[in-house]
Order: C-alpha cells, then structure tokens, then sequence
C-alpha cells in the first residue's frame, strides 16, 4: 500500500513525499536523477535536490527509482517502442510496394501462402510472414538512429518535494473527495486506495459529488463514522461501495452477504432519508432492479422503519412517482404553473430543465417568470451547473446554430440538427448575467493573477467522467497551440488474452470538413505523411506510429484515430495508450523520445474507435482541439475509411461549440477589478497563477492550478 501512495502521489502532484530514511551524502546521486529526468522532459526543483542529497546513498537511489518508474509510465516510457519498419520515419516504401515484397517473399518461404477462391485470387495479409509482425529487435532498431537532439521547444516538467507521505496523501485525499465535478473513473480509484489509507484521518467535512460520496462514506462504516447521505440513491451507491461495485450505478453490481452492523447501518440511512421527506421515494423507480437485487442482502422484512418502504416501491407493492413523472403529469394536463412550482422545490432539476421550460413557454409573461426562477434557483445549485447553464446559454443563441452534439459518459457521441425553437433573446440575456454575477461571487478573488496566455483556452472540468487517465490530458473543448513542424502520433498496446490488432490512423480535412484523404496501414505514404507500418499482434507489446509535417500537408484538419480491428477491445487489452510528440523537424533520435511527448491517455471504456483529439489550422498556426471520443464502432474491421462520415461530423460539430474555458474566468476578474497579468510581477506578496506548470520562484503563500488540479476553477 505505501508504495501504491507514493506513487499515485508522485504521478497526481509531482511531488515526490519525504521519507523516514538515514541520512548521508548523497549529492551525486541527485545529480544523475536530474539528468535522466532531463532525457524525460522533467527536472528536479533546488529543494528536491537538496532534500535528496541529504539523504544516505542506499535511500536517495531507492527513491529516484521509484519516481523515475511513475514519470516514465506517465509519459508511456516504460515500455520499448519498436517500430515495423526499422528507419521509421526514413525509408518507409510504398504500399503497394511493400505489399509485394511481402507476397514475394512468401512465395519463397510459404507457398500456401496465396490461396484461390472462386477462380480469383485472394490475398491474406496476414498469413504472409512478414505482414504486421515485428522483423528486427529493439536493439536493432535502436542502433539504425543517431542520438537525440534536445530543442529549446521541448517540455520542461518541475518536480518538486513535498511533505511527509501521509501529508501528501491526506491532501490529494481531500482533493479528490471535495471536487466539484463528478470524477473520472480513474480518479475514483485512486479516492478508493487514498480513502483506505486516509480512514484514520481527518475526513472532508461535505462530499459534494455523489459518486465520491460513495466512497468515502464506505470508509465512515468501516471506521463506525455517521455517512452522509440524503437520498435513496445514496445508499444503494454505498452499497456498491461496500460491495467493490460501480458507484456511478451504470453497470450492475453483484451485492455481497453484508455483516449485520453493515446491514443496520444502510437499513437505518434509508430510514433517516424517507422519514425527513417521503418524496425521495419516487428516485427509487430509477433504480429499480439494483434495490431488489439489494433487497436480498439487506433482509427488509426484517426491518419496520420507514427504510423497508424503498423496497415495497422497488416491488411495485407501494407508488411513489418520481418528480419527473409528476412534472410531465402537470405539463401534460396543462397545469404549466405548477410544473414550475414542483420543479422550484428541486433547483437543481429545475436549471437542468431551463431550455425546456424557456422554449415552450406560453407568452412573454410566462418566459419572464420562468426566467425569474431560474435566477432565484441559481444560489442553490453548484457552481458546476451553474457554469453548465452559462455555457448551454452562450451555445443556444450562436447565430450560426444548427447542429447538436451530445456525448455520454463514456465518452460515445452523436450529432443531430438542432430543430429546437429559439429561446427568448430578453430571458437569454437576463439570465447569462445572472449566471455571471453568481459564478463571480463563488470564485476567490485574488489582488493579483497571473495566467500563461496559452492557459486561457483550457476548457472549465465541468465533468471529469469520460476524460481518460493519463499525462497533458485536457478537458474536452480545450485549445492548445501547437508551434512544432512535426507531429508524431502513437499508440502502444499489449493483449491479454487474445491476438489483438490495433490500427493507429489519421483523417486529413479541408477547411470545410468536406474533401478527405486517410493515413493508416492501407495507405503509408503521402504528402506530409508517414506511417511506421501495420502491427497484427501484440503478445509483448506492439507500437504504431504516425508522422504528420504540418507544413507539408494540403489539408487543414488532422483527426487521429485508434480502431480495434480485430481482438480485444480497449478495457480487454493488458495495456493501451495513445499519445502525441511534437519536433522540430531537423530533431534526430528514436522513434518515442519522452521530452517530446505532450500527451499520454490511455485506452480505456467499452469503444473500438477512440478519437482523442483533433488538430486544426487557424490563421496563426495550428492548435489541438481535445475530444475524448470513445465510439462503439463494429465488433471487427473498424477502419479510418468506414468512419470517415461519422468522424467528421462529430469532429466539426464539436470544433463549431463553444466551451467555457479559464479565459471566461480570467475576463470576469478583470472586470471586477482584479489585477492580471501574463508573467510573475516582482516586488508581489502571493498570487494565484494558472498555467501548464509553475515556476519555481512564486512568493510564499501563492495558490497554484496546473493541469495536475484543475477541477479546483470550478467553484462549490
């Protein structure tokens, strides 16, 4: 377990913990862990490497092992990256080329290669030895490049050291559990491992997300604390906690036998929810099957609290219509007026419902009052869903408005013409300014603000829950310049159990997301492009590799995408990650060279087309747009080809939305009197600086975001 902590300590704050160890000379030690950070793209602050070297030897290498290994599988270095052609990006042949070299060559070596069928012959690539399956090791490929060359462009990572381990876990622990934003899946297991290890510790004092709730009050019961909870939901989402289930209650959980203190303490939750309001009731209904399947576990019939009611619902031996159900009823007989008064006494509800209720209202009259509750509901809400309003509202009166895109939680998408009515401009305009002030008078204000300029395009985490795991990884709808010449797309995957064939592509677009051309393993070469060659299977791990010279393309779209072509999907494999490097094009060295990777994201989800992100060319350069796609695709043979309509659709209608970003933030400051500035002013007592990475000289005191604890923007 401590070891667990430290490093998902390391790898969420880039902060290495102080340890109990002797203490020495341990200097020159500290010096070779910097250097080799440097060939990753990270360094070690002065106070890093002063605590290192007052270490003894023995103990300062143990911990610059430790953190080396989390940096480097943090970027995907862990693993060797071999490529199928040797000289990638040199000497990659044509397709065509390459594919009768490889007939060629069976014909020679395996004569059934070529089989007949029908009176025609058909080729099966991947019979041909050669085809999809590596034909030279990683130390031969190793020796076919020159050195390395580092460029003033490539990324510069500040570790620094931190407090005792326990310090740093009960902070992150505190992070995570007071996040304003449902958390991806990734963080809530890594909440699950802090949670355990935390338990005899001070505990956050309110949980705001459901899902998080879950799992820190599954710790309260084992520890004999009170759990908060003040819904039904609540409960059955502990009782999946306490059963190693889904908390997020998408997949079903297969409850365990509980101990009967357990069984008291989920029994005597329920009674405390229904007895405060017996309306909560009707969330039963939702859950359905999952309460009856929890039934069995709890024994109910047992119980003669107002809890066993939630089970007698979950049978259909009591009613108990949901809020929803009793809107519609009011909307559905005409009761308009008291839709909106049934929806006031959930605020949360009711902002989630203000395109509806805003479009279909009767009158002027009846809009301005809609409005009106809206503005009154807004203090009761989270700060999340307030910004969810603000943005819906900006993307609603877009003139150029015509298309919807929804995306789900794991991250599959879709996109439909938007038919909807417009809304009133007066009620539009009321309640943006309300939404304004509200998020103004949440978020701290500091004298002074510092923000890098690139930083002001990063989407607001308004949802973490399908943003996969990984390093530089971006909410969706952030922007981020891209001022190298070369980019280099990969991806690495390792199958478990079956032979798997993962095919790194790209879509290459015009302007107008209209004329398309591809590059995948059909298609090698083109203007602009390379691709390092199709790999079929993967028993010890396989990497493709894609170049794109952004100056040499025609197109001004490039979309990169992973298909499962055969095999197992994403959640299947033992290991997958996509990711981004970004070069000077004179830049020499391997194939992967950690100092220019700028994303690392791991496969993940039940998909078998990912579309990370997408690279469009504006008029001054290019910048990546991130997406996070995780698409169903088909059980076999997904193609860059096959997708191309989907693909584009999804990919320009998300480019035309507009998104929230720490810019919208930064303008409501400034015009609330907060001093920005774009560089570190000298001569300031602490600031709040936003950027990628901090610099090692702010003033005692300051407040800090990066990437690393960017849910901290969205206010409570």
């Amino acid at each position: 377990m401590p070891a667990q902590i430290f490093d998902l300590v390391v790898r969420r704050t880039w902060r290495v913990p102080l340890t109990a160890v002797s203490t020495g000379d341990a200097a020159s030690v500290a010096r070779r862990f910097d250097a080799v950070l440097l060939t990753s793209g990270y360094k070690a602050s002065g106070r890093l490497l002063s605590y290192l070297g007052t270490l003894s030897p023995q103990d300062a290498r143990l911990v610059a092992v430790q953190t080396l290994a989390v940096v480097h599988e943090a970027l995907g270095a862990h693993v060797q990256h071999n490529t199928y052609f040797q000289d990638f990006p040199q000497n990659v042949p044509d397709t065509l080329d390459f594919w009768v070299s490889c007939l060629r060559d069976a014909l020679q070596e395996v004569p059934g290669a070529v089989k007949v069928f029908a009176g025609r012959t058909g080729i099966d690539l991947l019979a041909l030895p050669r085809y999809g399956r590596y034909q030279h090791t990683y130390e031969e490929m190793v020796a076919a490049h020159d050195a390395f060359v580092p460029a003033l462009g490539d990324r510069r990572t500040v570790l620094d050291v931190g407090g005792t381990l326990d310090e740093e876990a009960h902070r992150l622990y505190l992070h995570l559990a007071g996040s304003t934003t449902p958390l991806s899946d990734a963080d809530l297991v890594a909440l699950a491992l802090l949670a355990q290890h935390c338990g005899g510790m001070e505990q956050p004092a309110t949980v705001p997300t459901r899902t998080a709730r879950a799992i820190v009050n599954a710790t309260h019961v084992l520890y004999g604390r009170e759990v908060q909870a003040d819904t039904v939901t609540d409960v059955l989402r502990l009782a999946c906690a306490l059963s190693g289930g889904d908390v997020t209650l998408e997949a079903a959980t297969r409850f365990r036998s509980l101990p009967r203190p357990v069984r008291r303490v989920l029994l005597g939750t329920l009674d405390a929810v229904v007895a405060a309001s017996p309306a909560k009731l009707g969330d039963v209904a939702a859950h359905r099957e999952a309460w009856k399947r929890l039934g069995e576990r709890l024994h109910p019939h047992e119980h003669r609290g107002p809890g066993a009611r939630v089970f007698a619902v979950a049978r259909g031996d009591e009613d108990a219509p949901s809020l929803a159900a009793r809107v519609e009823r009011s909307f559905a007989s005409g009761a308009r007026a008291e839709a909106l008064r049934l929806l006031a006494a959930a605020p949360g509800t009711l902002v989630r419902r203000a395109d509806h209720l805003l479009r279909s209202a009767a009158d002027d009259a009846e809009a301005t009052a809609v409005a009106d509750a809206l503005v009154r509901a807004l203090p009761g809400v989270s700060g999340r869903v307030v910004l969810g309003l603000r943005e819906h509202l900006e993307n609603r009166r877009r003139p150029d408005r015509d298309r919807r895109v929804f995306v789900n939680r794991q991250g599959g998408a879709w996109a439909v013409p938007d038919e909807r009515a417009d809304l009133p401009a007066d009620a539009v305009a009321a309640l943006a300014r309300a939404c304004d002030a509200e998020v103004l008078r949440r978020v701290p204000r500091p004298q002074d603000l510092v923000v890098e300029p690139d930083f002001l395009d990063v989407a607001l985490p308004l949802s973490a829950r399908a943003r996969p795991d990984g390093a530089g990884v971006l909410p969706r709808g952030s922007r981020t310049r891209v001022t190298d010449e070369l980019l280099r797309f990969f991806v690495h995957w390792r199958q478990q159990a079956t032979d798997t064939d993962l095919d790194l592509s790209c879509l290459l677009l015009d302007r107008e997301f209209t004329d398309a051309e591809h590059v995948s393993w059909t298609r090698l070469r083109g203007g602009g492009f390379v691709h390092s060659g199709d790999l079929t299977e993967a028993p010890d791990g396989a990497t493709e590799f894609v170049d794109v010279k952004l100056s040499g393309i025609r197109r001004d779209v490039v979309v990169p995408e992973v298909h499962v072509y055969s095999g197992e999907r994403f959640d299947e494999v033992a290991e997958g990650f996509f990711g981004f490097m970004t070069r000077d094009v004179a830049q020499t060295g391997l194939p992967f060279e950690p100092a220019t990777v700028r994303l690392k994201s791991d496969l993940a989800g039940q998909g078998r087309v990912a579309i990370p992100a997408a690279f469009l060319r504006g008029g001054d350069g290019w910048e990546a747009l991130w997406l996070h796609l995780n698409l169903r695709g088909r059980s076999r043979f997904n193609t860059v080809e096959g997708h191309r309509v989907t693909t584009t659709t999804l990919v320009r209608d998300i480019a035309a939305r507009r998104y929230l970003t720490v810019r919208y933030l930064v303008d409501l400051l400034r015009a609330d009197g907060v001093k920005v500035h774009h560089e570190l002013p000298q001569g300031t007592g602490p600031v709040t600086y936003l950027g990628f990475d901090a610099p090692e000289d702010l003033p005692e005191g300051s407040r800090v975001v990066t990437t690393q604890n960017l849910l901290d923007l969205v206010p409570a």
